[in-house]
């Protein structure tokens, strides 16, 4: 459904009549409603493999694990979700065959999540959908992207992300 107006702009005009800061409201609110839509392609794009980005996101970093293998927790921090949100992640990981878990073999009492042989197969090929989209920013053009990570670095920067 696409508007007459853009209701961010709006919103930004009524702002401006009331209060300060109307053009970082309309970043704010701007980036906060491209992150839905781009979202919302990237799971699209990986419905068809049974996947969320979230889940995605997941694979990838077992993927780029030394041993394919990591525990939980560290999981957790590395991508930056609640210990909750892991647990559910993996669970429907391991619910279809991607991942598996397994005990520290340094501590019993830890589990690691492993990716299995068909969680790497189908990291493969939910990237290449992923890759042959431009991750949902096509419309950024070649340079766009770059500059995009480039803009936000100092915002993460600021807030501890690194």
């Amino acid at each position: 459904m696409s508007l007459p107006f853009d209701p961010i702009d709006e919103a930004q005009r009524q702002w401006r009549e009331r209060w300060d800061g109307a053009d970082v409201m309309h970043a704010v609110t701007s980036l906060m409603r491209v992150q839905q839509l781009v979202i919302g392609r990237l799971d699209a794009l990986l419905k068809p493999h049974g996947l969320t980005f979230a889940r995605y996101e997941a694979l990838v970093l077992l993927v780029f694990s030394s041993r394919g293998s990591l525990p939980l927790g560290k999981m957790g921090e590395r991508l930056q979700v609640h210990p909750t949100s892991v647990t559910s992640i993996v669970n429907r990981l391991e619910s279809a065959g991607l991942v598996e878990r397994r005990p520290r073999p340094d501590d019993g009492r830890g589990v690691l999540a492993a990716i299995t042989d068909e969680g790497r197969a189908l990291v493969e090929r939910a990237t290449a959908d992923l890759v042959a989209a431009d991750f949902a920013l096509g419309a950024l053009g070649p340079d766009g992207p770059g500059a995009l990570s480039e803009l936000l670095a100092p915002v993460r920067r600021d807030a501890g992300d690194f």
